[in-house]
């Protein structure tokens, strides 16, 4: 069978350059299809000018996320820490607050209900089988209610639902009635904790890349080189036990296998002869994804840090709900980080951008004081709106959907192998766990063809 080459990889975002990196250096040729005009996936980063980057897309690493941490040292790429300095802000029932470190000064008894919910939570969590989720102890009984439906049985005060509902937002970018609790309690045991979850030091949002982590993906794109074939939007894939045709917007490719590196409501969205199993298509059409607008502001400098604030703030109120100090490692330009998320970007994703733009400045200067509300330059990034990511930042699982069609999100059909930050086992949504997912599925694939993976440590070698 003439063929264009040993595998294809369908999405060039950091799990399917993973995916194709690790089956090139084990001496498979590849090709990488991607649907738009660069690679990255939900990776992207905005230049602001003198050397200086900022992620539009994913941008931190945590101190646990080790397959990220060696592609950085493979890659060369630098990171810094996420500016921490100073009291953080706090926006409560109508007040703003400083405080340091994790513990706002808000009502003890809600932070005491905060804590012992949280308890709560990461004890279930450690039951949680992370291969297998739906093998879960009680797993039907925890995948057949919402996270919200837990929380209002299981929180005293109404304080204590707002700031948990604050933090899901903020890490799924939907909301706690969306989510199934088993799969609430699943990622917070693929993550190793819900403090590693919401942190910053010793947290998911601990670091930061020079360069931008989209930078990441342009470095592993580069040394693909020919290999990946960009504005390649698929269309239809014909497939059975040893061979993929995938037909493309650049032409019909040919290959023994193929790895779908997608986020799964998108891979379902393609075409497939024969027509994949009902059980596979049933859990694609549930796994929606999280809608997030990701909004800078840029200021002559950071502002705040002069007032001994440290860019990091909350908000019962919103819209914006979470905020971050965003400027480049040597603090110039200021740059205020807010999330629409969840909800909130769901309704203001819909009106006029400059009213969007008013009410997302209205909370910086509500937190910052009002020389926020006037920045230098503003811009954003709805990935609702992006036809090829369709939402941000991770697919999330609704009650049921585990338990009913969990063991169709990782098998391959045929020739068929899924990749992708939705199907990884630790660090799931995340750019380690899109990295994960990428090496296993090469790995699989090499395993069918009689062909031994390459390691890290040879990987970075063929690299260098």
């Amino acid at each position: 069978m003439r063929t264009d080459a040993d595998v294809l990889v369908v999405g060039a975002g950091l799990a399917g350059l993973s995916a194709a990196t690790r089956l090139r250096a084990s001496g498979l040729e590849v090709k990488v299809l991607e649907a738009r005009e660069r690679v990255g996936g939900r990776l992207l980063r905005r230049a602001l000018g003198d050397g200086h980057w900022v992620d539009v897309g994913g941008q931190w690493m945590g101190p646990t996320q080790t397959r990220l941490a060696a592609l950085a040292t493979e890659l060369g790429a630098e990171s810094f820490p996420t500016y921490a300095q100073g009291e953080n802000a706090i926006e409560w029932k109508g007040r703003v607050k400083r405080y340091r470190g994790d513990i706002p000064h808000i009502n003890p008894a809600v932070l005491l209900d905060t804590l012992r919910v949280q308890r709560k939570l990461e004890a279930l969590a450690k039951r949680v089988v992370v291969q297998e989720p739906w093998l879960t102890p009680r797993a039907r009984e925890l995948d057949s209610q919402t996270f919200w439906s837990w929380l209002e049985a299981n929180t005293l005060t109404r304080g204590a639902r707002t700031l948990l509902e604050i933090a899901v937002e903020a890490v799924w970018a939907a909301e706690p009635a969306d989510i199934s609790l088993l799969h609430m309690l699943f990622y917070t045991a693929s993550a190793g904790g819900f403090d590693q979850l919401i942190g910053t030091n010793g947290g998911a949002q601990q670091d930061r890349f020079v360069q931008g982590a989209g930078g990441l993906a342009l470095e592993l794109g580069a040394r693909l080189g020919e290999d990946i074939v960009l504005q390649a939007p698929v269309r239809e894939i014909s497939h059975a036990a040893d061979r993929v045709e995938i037909a493309t917007g650049q032409g019909t490719f040919l290959a023994r296998r193929a790895i779908l590196a997608l986020p799964p409501t998108l891979a379902g969205r393609i075409t497939y002869e024969p027509p994949l199993p009902g059980f596979r298509d049933q859990l694609t059409q549930r796994i929606a994804q999280g809608t997030v607008i990701k909004c800078m502001a840029v200021y002559e400098e950071p502002f705040w840090r002069e007032q001994g604030l440290s860019g990091q703030g909350l908000s019962d109120r919103g819209p914006v709900r979470v905020t971050f100090d965003n400027s480049p490692p040597d603090g110039r330009p200021g740059v205020l980080l807010g999330f629409l998320e969840g909800e909130q970007a769901r309704r203001l994703g819909r009106v006029d951008g400059a009213e969007r733009r008013a009410a997302v400045l209205d909370c910086f200067a509500r937190l910052y004081g009002p020389g926020a509300a006037s920045p230098q330059d503003y811009f954003e990034q709805a990935w609702a709106e992006e036809p090829f990511s369709r939402g941000c930042y991770v697919g999330f699982f609704g009650p049921g959907v585990w338990t009913s069609y969990g063991p169709a999100l990782r098998a391959p059909i045929g020739a068929l192998h899924w990749a992708g930050a939705e199907t990884a086992v630790r660090w799931n949504g995340y750019m380690d766990g899109a990295i994960e997912s990428g090496h296993s599925a090469a790995a699989a694939v090499l395993a069918e063809l009689g062909r031994d993976a390459v390691g890290e440590a040879a990987v970075a070698g063929e690299a260098a």
